[in-house]
């Protein structure tokens, strides 16, 4: 049974929606606000975990090799991972202030709609393509695969590489869509084990630094900035590199509905794990370039790490190092499932997805089980379908690229809110301040730009495909929501003389809120006025 209240017939959120899912409206009852606060099981260790996860996944361990080798020295790839970092910090600042104001489920398409307001419904239309159609979680279940096999010393295919990863990618679609408790539990133990993965490479990057290692020294750091590349299309793809591995400083930005007091716990949470993580990182790069010789670790390509175990450890510890490692990439696709699960679980409670009561629900699980499986399915897609050897790298741009499309509409938001802040009565608990929004609207666009520029000979970061691909294939996915945008909202209702109202319904077993789109017909609005 579910209770309907009247919303108004704009996209435009309210001072109440602003207050976050806890602000009670004036019908409810004591009973649902229990309800909702009982279905917070998040709190700052969860969170810190979420967001951990999701940053650490693969990309420290895959993606060094590709960023050596397109930016072509020690010195400028451990700049571009600086670069990287400051990118993050800034859009962890612009992402804090956005969930403290709006501490809700949906991370930025709650501030898109909040501040894009005309046309109707538009930014929730533009955002929804780019939800809906990117499977996010199909780069780490193929390195999954490639450690696992690696660490079995069995020769990696193509197909059983994407068979393990779809074994990898299902089973965390079960965890989470069955057992949302377990499935946080295990978040949570494989974060620490991810931890001690990245600690334990440190450590013996530190070894190597002394000399410990079982090769001939490497000499990395000896002239460190020789063979740098001037080409923006190496440096920009680097950088996209070093972005997704920093992608998820937003990660509990997603489930804010389901987090005790989100307000303390993101303030807490998101500095804690952003700033550990870019420690680390750093740390974990200068131990590739102390154990691992120059021409290996492009060789290794995704496989830097395990490079780096052989050489400080010997080839036992390499297999068996390499098992941890794809625990590590399975954490992230834990993670990744989780929050991209609710994203699309709050377009359907949104009613812009079409049979929007099925993709709100939480039933009967008490997780949004239609929301994963729809990542589930688009992300095994993305998995399986691009050639051999331009999987990874593939997957990896053509989810940055969008987000940087996104993350540019994100922070002009901002700015937009600090420009007319009487206006917007806009007073959030934490502020990223301008010149951070600033920093992060330029690098944004810089990182849009940038790509369309041609690499020079042999520096394209693909095998076979166009150089360009990613870049057309993200646009075309956030056009593909514009276009249902188009379709849903405006030639239809044309066609059909009615106008598009939206309401509020509250489930009485969910205790959630979601929206409704009425179809309201011109004759009723004319007889209303």
């Amino acid at each position: 049974m579910s209770k309907f209240f009247k919303h108004g017939g704009s996209a435009e959120a309210t001072p109440d929606d602003v207050k976050g899912p806890d602000a009670p409206h004036d019908v409810d009852d004591g009973s649902l606000f229990q309800v909702r606060q009982a279905k917070r099981q998040i709190g700052v260790t969860s969170a810190v975990f979420l967001i951990f996860n999701r940053m650490i996944g693969t990309g420290i361990f895959a993606t060094p090799s590709a960023i050596f080798s397109l930016s072509g020295s020690v010195g400028l790839s451990l700049f571009i991972w600086v670069a990287g970092m400051l990118i993050a910090a800034a859009g962890m600042a612009v992402y804090l202030e956005f969930g403290t104001a709006i501490p809700r489920n949906g991370g930025e398409k709650n501030y898109l709609e909040y501040v894009y307001r005309k046309p109707r419904f538009l930014a929730t239309g533009l955002y929804t393509g780019y939800v809906v159609l990117l499977g996010w979680a199909g780069s780490n279940s193929v390195v999954f695969g490639e450690y696992i096999l690696h660490a079995a010393n069995v020769e990696v295919t193509r197909w059983n590489q994407r068979g393990i990863g779809l074994a990898c990618i299902t089973t965390a679609f079960l965890i989470h869509g069955l057992a949302l408790k377990w499935g946080l539990r295990l978040q949570n133990l494989l974060g620490v084990i991810k931890l001690g993965i990245v600690l334990l490479i440190v450590v013996a990057g530190w070894a190597a630094l002394g000399g410990a290692v079982k090769i001939d020294k490497p000499h990395n750091f000896d002239n460190a900035f020789k063979g740098t590349t001037g080409s923006a299309y190496g440096v920009v793809t680097a950088l996209y590199n070093v972005i997704w591995s920093y992608i998820g400083y937003s990660n509990a930005n997603y489930a804010l509905s389901e987090t005790k007091n989100p307000v303390r716990t993101l303030k807490i949470a998101a500095p804690l794990a952003l700033g550990s993580v870019a420690i680390l990182y750093m740390f974990v790069n200068i131990a590739y370039f102390a154990a691992v010789p120059a021409e290996e670790i492009i060789a290794s390509k995704r496989l830097v790490a395990a490079s780096l175990f052989r050489n400080v450890f010997g080839p036992r510890a390499e297999r068996a190092l390499s098992v941890f490692v794809a625990l590590s990439a399975f954490g992230n696709v834990l993670s990744v499932i989780f929050s991209q699960g609710r994203l699309v679980q709050e377009l359907g409670r949104e009613g812009i997805l079409p049979f929007s009561r099925f993709w709100a629900s939480n039933r009967p699980f008490n997780a949004p089980l239609a929301g994963l499986f729809e990542h589930w399915l688009v992300s095994v897609i993305i998995m399986l379908a691009p050639p051999p050897g331009d999987a990874y790298n593939f997957i990896l741009n053509v989810i940055s690229y969008p987000l940087a499309i996104v993350n540019v509409f994100v922070a002009g938001a901002l700015i937009h809110l600090y420009l007319h802040k009487a206006a917007w009565q806009w007073n959030p608990p934490i502020k990223a301040t301008l010149p951070v929004a600033v920093f992060f609207l330029l690098s944004n666009i810089y990182l849009t730009v940038a790509p369309f520029v041609p690499p020079s000979d042999g520096n394209s970061v693909y095998e076979t495909l166009p150089y360009w691909l990613h870049c057309v294939v993200g646009i075309a996915i956030i056009v593909a929501g514009g276009v249902y945008w188009v379709i849903w909202a405006v030639l239809l209702p044309k066609i059909g003389h009615y106008r598009l109202e939206r309401e509020v319904v509250v489930d009485e077993i969910d205790g959630w809120e979601r929206h409704v789109f009425r179809r309201v017909p011109h004759s009723e609005r004319v007889r209303e006025s």
